[in-house]
């Protein structure tokens, strides 16, 4: 192997090893705390626990982490998967949207549940329960969307 091959494999190798040092701060807040939606908004059980099950992983302030998180670079993508979902939509701080965005965010997620854009297909390869059914999907979204309009008709 010439010089700089080997160089370069060597420098990879370090480079991966250190990197294994530089870690994301990890999303372990409180999940369902006094402005979750939950707290804020009567959610029935079936439709709370698919929400768990389905959404919270990237749309809380709670998500459980698989044992390949702790890895990089796959700890820095699933870290920016999951800052980009709570921008778009936290469970967690739902209390603090006004009312016009809240209505406006469960509408978005009933279209995105229905077009099935959400989970993310990426996601269900590695958490097959949180797929939905159709009839999980049918439920989920008349339920947002009925929220949607009590909170902004």
């Amino acid at each position: 192997m010439k010089p700089a091959v080997r160089y370069t494999v060597l420098g990879l190798v370090l480079g991966l090893a250190g990197a294994q040092f530089i870690r994301p701060a990890p999303n372990n807040g409180v999940a369902e705390g006094p402005q979750s939606l939950v707290a804020q908004r009567q959610v029935p059980a079936d439709v709370q626990k698919m929400l768990q099950r389905a959404c919270y992983d990237c749309h809380s302030d709670h998500t459980h982490y698989p044992w390949y998180a702790s890895v990089q670079p796959v700890a820095w993508w699933l870290n920016q998967h999951v800052t980009e979902g709570k921008a778009e939509l936290n469970f967690s701080a739902f209390g603090r949207y006004s009312p016009k965005r809240a209505a406006s965010k469960l509408r978005d997620m009933a279209d995105e549940v229905r077009e099935r854009q959400m989970p993310l297909k990426s996601y269900l390869l590695v958490h097959g329960e949180a797929k939905l059914t159709d009839a999980d999907i049918a439920r989920l979204t008349s339920w947002a969307e009925n929220l949607a309009d009590e909170i902004e008709p």
